[in-house]
C-alpha cells in the first residue's frame, strides 16, 4: 500500500471522540507536540480562513510556519503545510513508514487508532523533525475531546463563529456546541473570540473566568471596509490598508480574529507592519468564496451548514451582477440540508443537484426533492462533470453567476476541473 493508502484504510474506524488513543500513540512516538509552540483554533466557521492568515503572516514575518488543516481540497498533504506549501511526498512517505507499524501494533493490542488521530501523530511529528518555529493548529471537530487538544497550552487559543454542525456528536444546542469548542482555552495562555451569538459568548465569558484567561473579543478591532468585489477585500486598520484576498462580510471578521492573534504573537515574535500586509495579501483557502473562473464568472465554496450558507447567500446577494445566477450543489446527508437550502431560496434560476463523493452523500435526487419547492428549475445529475458542464454551458448562454457549494468535498472534486 502506498502512503495514503494506508492513512485511509483508518477511515473504516470513524471519528470517535476522546484522547485517550492518541496520547497513547504520541507516548509511543516520543511525545513530539510537547517540543512545539502553538496557535489553536476552533470554531464552526472561519477556522480555514484564519487558520490561513495568521499561518501566512507568520511565514512573511520569517519564521519557519507549520500549518495543520482539515479536510483538504485535492491532495491529500494539503494538511500538513510548512510556509504556505504542503509537505513533500518524501517526507510524509518517511513519517508513514516509521509511525504506521505502531499503528498496527496497537491495534493488535485492541487500541484502534483513527485516521484523524494518525494523521494529527504525523503533523505532530513531521512539523517537530521539520524544526518548525510556531504551528497554526486547526481543530477537527469541538475542542475539548478532539485529538488536536493533547498540546500543552498554546501561546494562544482562536474561537471562531460558532454554530450548529456535528450536533449528534457535539450537542444539538449552541450552548452545548460552545462548551466544547471552549476545551481549546487553557489557564495561562490568552484567547481571541470572534463575533458570536450572545447564547455562545456568555458561555465563552463563563468558561474564561472560571480559567482566569485573559481574551480579546475581535470585533472591537477598529477596522474600515474600503472596498468589496469579487475579488478582494480591502481593509484599513491602525493606518495600514491591508488587501484580504477572501470575499464576504464573514471574512472581514475572520480577518479581525486573525488581527488579533497577530497582536498577541507580537508578544513572541518579530511581526512587523510589512510582514502583515505581505502575509493578508498571500493567504490562500481555497474552496472557500473562491473565485475561480471569470468566463463564466464562476465561485466555489465549501459552504456546508446554516452560518456558512447564510454567508454565502450574503456574498452572492451583494456581488451578483448578473441578471441570473446558476448553483450547482452537493450536501452530505448528516448536515442540515432543508435549512441550508431554504436559506438560498429565491437566489438561484436554476439549480443542479449531485452526489458528493464521500459514504455520507445526500442522493441528487433527494437533494432534488429538497430543492423543488424552493427553485423554479431543478435538475438532477448523478455524474458531477456532466453537470459541471451543463452548468458552464448555461451560465454562459445567460450570461450568469456560477456557484458550486454545499461541501468541500464537492469543492475538492469540482476545483481541478475548473481549473483546467
Amino acid at each position: 500500500m502506498t502512503s495514503i493508502e494506508k492513512i485511509h484504510s483508518l477511515d473504516m474506524f470513524g471519528s470517535r471522540p476522546g484522547l485517550d488513543r492518541i496520547k497513547r500513540l504520541l507516548d509511543l512516538l516520543g511525545n513530539p507536540q510537547d517540543d512545539l509552540k502553538f496557535v489553536h483554533v476552533a470554531g464552526t466557521n472561519g477556522k480555514g480562513s484564519t487558520c490561513a492568515l495568521i499561518s501566512s503572516v507568520l511565514t512573511q514575518a520569517g519564521y519557519k510556519t507549520g500549518l495543520f488543516i482539515s479536510p483538504y481540497i485535492v491532495d491529500f498533504r494539503e494538511r500538513i503545510q510548512i510556509n504556505g506549501k504542503m509537505i513533500s511526498e518524501q517526507v510524509l512517505d518517511e513519517a508513514v513508514e516509521k509511525t504506521f507499524p505502531i499503528v498496527e501494533k496497537l491495534r493488535a493490542e485492541d487500541c484502534i487508532i483513527t485516521e484523524f488521530e494518525y494523521v494529527m501523530a504525523l503533523e505532530f511529528m513531521i512539523h517537530k523533525n521539520e524544526k518548525c518555529d510556531v504551528v497554526v493548529l486547526e481543530t477537527g471537530m469541538g475542542g475539548l475531546l478532539d485529538c488536536t487538544n493533547v498540546i500543552k497550552p498554546p501561546l494562544c487559543s482562536v474561537i471562531t463563529r460558532i454554530g450548529l454542525d456535528h450536533t449528534a456528536v457535539l450537542g444539538d444546542t449552541i450552548e452545548e456546541i460552545t462548551r466544547q469548542k471552549c476545551g481549546i482555552i487553557k489557564t495561562g495562555s490568552p484567547a481571541v473570540i470572534s463575533a458570536q451569538k450572545a447564547a455562545a459568548m456568555k458561555v465563552i465569558e463563563a468558561d474564561c473566568a472560571e480559567k482566569g484567561v485573559r481574551f480579546i473579543k475581535s470585533k472591537k478591532l477598529h477596522m474600515y471596509v474600503k472596498e468589496e468585489t469579487l475579488e478582494h477585500t480591502l481593509l484599513e486598520y491602525n493606518g495600514m490598508e491591508l488587501e484580504l484576498p477572501f470575499i464576504g462580510k464573514h471574512q472581514i471578521e475572520n480577518a479581525k480574529a486573525a488581527l488579533a492573534a497577530v497582536g498577541i504573537l507580537k508578544g513572541f515574535f518579530n511581526i512587523s507592519d510589512c510582514a502583515v500586509k505581505e502575509g493578508f495579501k498571500n493567504a490562500v483557502n481555497p474552496g472557500r468564496m473562491e473565485l475561480l473562473s471569470d468566463s463564466p464568472i464562476t465561485i466555489i465554496d465549501g459552504a456546508h451548514n446554516p452560518d456558512g450558507i447564510e454567508a454565502l447567500k450574503d456574498a452572492v446577494e451583494k456581488y451578483n451582477t448578473k441578471e441570473s445566477a446558476v448553483l450547482v450543489i452537493g450536501m452530505l446527508a448528516d448536515k442540515d440540508v432543508a435549512s441550508s437550502i431554504e436559506t438560498l431560496e429565491g437566489d438561484f434560476d436554476v439549480v443542479y443537484t449531485v452526489p458528493v463523493q464521500n459514504p455520507r452523500s445526500l442522493s441528487a435526487e433527494k437533494l432534488a426533492e429538497i430543492c423543488i419547492p424552493c427553485f423554479k428549475e431543478v435538475r438532477v445529475f448523478n455524474d458531477v462533470k456532466t453537470a459541471l458542464e451543463s452548468a458552464q454551458k448555461e451560465a454562459l448562454e445567460n450570461d450568469s453567476l456560477l456557484v458550486i457549494a454545499g461541501s468541500l468535498y464537492l469543492a475538492g472534486e469540482v476545483r481541478p476541473l475548473i481549473k483546467k
